[in-house]
């Protein structure tokens, strides 16, 4: 039997107390991560860690997951569970990185691992990914007023963040992980010097063009955090190449090392465990790439990775401190959207919703979606008046959002885009059939939301009655009050056309 997935985020009432239990799963390219921890005095501590290679983005081809690498990654999932059950799936994120972006057929994979599990999975963008791996670096390191560059070296990406203290302040993804490195340079696991060479020239190659901003010059400490790094400090200083941390001379005493063997399967380094052999030699030449690139004189390996960050950015949003808010207001803020007209059509909306929650089968992630959308409505006005929805909606997708997945931000874009005028219905129905019929209620909220701006702004609304079923919509009014106001009496009845088109009757009295 499948299990429901669960959305539905811990009340607003409800602090964490000390000793609440809360879990993360990383879904990375190379491994899966799972982390359990405590929460004691707004810190987490470990109380579980479990991780497994499987190698989802070497089963990536063409853009899509084969079958193998999929039930690698449910059979995992499927360990990992007995664990994640003594949690609250409330108190539970999963993040997806770089294989499943890519991946044209992740649902494939999400929707079997949210069947599973009973919990969404956020597959998130690459400067989302940075954030959350600095935050988790961030709370292992000294609370000091040093800069530093974080380094993520993963199975499909590198993360480069630069911040202080646990503010990040500059956030780069690029494409090169050691997974993806060696299918690409070393097929059929040959190695030779010339194939290495290649992996490094395109390594330095892609670092290149974020030089100017990450390069020594712009802090003052380097950290390095992933297994792959952690590996290569452990190597180094194993054989006495470095005295701590990895050094640029230490790589290439491990370069000549790593290339006295002809294939991969035959590398035998003391220290080397059997999960890393398969990608170290991408992994070196990555980390050699990016040390001649950005100048780096010694990296420290930390502890901290993607999996803490999203403990600790969980641990704000059930503690009052989502950073979507921040980065919602921001948004606002800089494309100058009328606060007023955003708060009113968000109390409506928040109206709206109180009335068809239940009969609809929304939940309280969907109910910060519509007030994300009501607060962010008319932002395409800085580019235009004239189809403003569509510019709104091309800034919400296209923009880095700080805190929201891949799937929240197209859903707010589409959502954006929605709220008036025609709606774009061969965007809906490419959505997949699990997600149409929620998005197309929140639509249907923020839209007849948007109907009664304008009367707000010069008048009191009167109460409507709201009802719902499944299938439709009632709102009931006045006597005498739709007469009296024939343009929103006109934008209720044509909007009958275009709830119809979402299967949706709107009724009104």
């Amino acid at each position: 039997m499948q299990q429901a997935v669960s959305t539905d985020p811990i009340p607003s009432d409800q602090d964490i107390p000390d000793g609440a239990i809360l879990a993360a799963i990383d879904l990375g390219s190379n491994s899966f991560h799972l982390i359990v921890a405590r929460v004691e005095h707004d810190e987490m501590r470990p109380v579980e860690t479990l991780a497994e290679k499987v190698q989802l983005g070497a089963g990536l081809k063409n853009g899509v997951l084969d079958k193998a690498a999929i039930r690698r990654g449910i059979d995992c999932l499927s360990r990992f569970k007995q664990v994640l059950d003594s949690v609250s799936p409330y108190r539970t994120r999963i993040v997806g990185t770089n294989a499943l972006r890519q991946a044209r057929n992740r649902r494939d994979f999400t929707s079997a691992a949210e069947a599973l599990l009973g919990v969404p999975i956020d597959v998130i963008y690459g400067r989302e990914e940075a954030r959350l791996v600095y935050l988790g670096v961030a709370h292992t390191l000294a609370d000091d007023e040093h800069s530093r560059l974080v380094v993520d070296i993963g199975g499909g990406s590198t993360e480069f963040i630069v911040g202080q203290r646990f503010e990040p302040q500059k956030l780069e993804s690029l494409q090169m992980g050691c997974v993806s490195y060696t299918r690409q340079f070393f097929k059929r696991g040959r190695i030779t010097s010339k194939r290495y060479r290649r992996a490094y020239d395109a390594a330095r190659l892609e670092v290149s063009h974020i030089r100017h901003r990450f390069s020594a010059s712009q802090w003052e400490d380097c950290v390095g955090s992933s297994g792959t790094l952690q590996a290569i400090e452990a190597i180094i200083q194993d054989f006495g190449w470095s005295e701590g941390g990895i050094n640029r001379s230490g790589l290439a005493c491990l370069e000549k090392a790593l290339l006295t063997f002809d294939h991969i399967d035959k590398i035998a380094i003391e220290g080397l465990s059997e999960t890393r052999r398969n990608v170290i030699l991408a992994g070196v030449a990555i980390t050699a790439g990016i040390f001649d690139e950005l100048g780096i004189k010694l990296m420290r390996p930390s502890r901290g990775a993607l999996r803490e960050g999203v403990i600790y950015d969980l641990l704000g949003r059930l503690s009052h401190e989502d950073v979507r808010e921040r980065t919602i207001n921001a948004l606002m803020q800089r494309y100058s959207a009328d606060a007023q007209i955003a708060e009113t059509v968000e109390e409506r909306a928040d109206n709206l919703f109180d009335a068809v929650a239940g009969p609809w089968e929304l939940d309280n992630s969907d109910r910060d979606l519509l007030r994300w959308a009501a607060r962010t409505h008319e932002i395409g006005m800085a580019i235009s008046h004239k189809h403003y929805n569509r510019h709104g909606a091309y800034l919400l997708r296209n923009a880095d959002l700080p805190g929201f997945s891949q799937d929240e931000q197209e859903t707010l874009a589409l959502l954006v885009w929605c709220h008036r005028r025609k709606l774009p219905m061969e965007d809906l129905e490419e959505m997949p059939a699990s997600d149409l019929q929620r998005v197309s209620r929140l639509v249907a909220i923020l839209r007849l939301a948007c109907a009664f701006k304008y009367v707000e702004q010069l008048e009191e609304l009167p109460k409507v009655r709201v009802s719902a079923k499944v299938r439709g919509l009632k709102l009931q009014f006045p006597a005498d009050w739709l007469q009296q106001h024939p343009l929103t009496s006109y934008e209720l009845r044509e909007e009958k056309a275009q709830l119809r088109k979402l299967g949706l009757r709107l009724a009104i009295r």
